[in-house]
Order: C-alpha cells, then structure tokens, then sequence
C-alpha cells in the first residue's frame, strides 16, 4: 500500500471552518464566514460567538481574532 495515500487517508475531506454567530434557533446556528459567506449549523452557540465549524456541525469555540487581509 502507498504511503502517502495513507497519509492522505488520515485527513479530513473537508477543512474546519470559522465564523461568527450572527443568529440562533432551536439548535442551528446562521454562520457568518470572514469572507462574507454564511452557512448554517447544528450545535449549541450563542449570538456574538466566534466558532469552529466542518460539515453543518459546530466544533467549538474558536478565539476571538482581528482579520487581516495582504494585498498582492
């Protein structure tokens, strides 16, 4: 078996996510992402809070941090 297929076996299909709760119901979090997306999510939030989230599933909390954007 390779190696490195193995390796790449261990990773997530899909990257965790973060973004700011903008609205909360029965479970499900609105999510604002940095780049102005949003998506929704299941799991327990608050308004206001920064969280991690992969899949419509919440992780997490995740710290509060200032974006910052590098023009090339």
């Amino acid at each position: 078996m390779n190696l490195y297929k193995q390796f790449l076996d261990l990773l997530p299909k899909t990257p965790l996510l973060v973004g700011e709760v903008v609205a909360y119901s029965n479970g499900v979090a609105l999510i604002q992402e940095p780049g102005g997306g949003r998506q929704h999510a299941r799991g327990t939030a608050e308004v206001g809070d920064n969280v991690f989230f992969r899949d419509g599933v919440i992780h997490g909390p995740a710290p509060d941090l200032t974006d910052v954007q590098i023009e090339v």
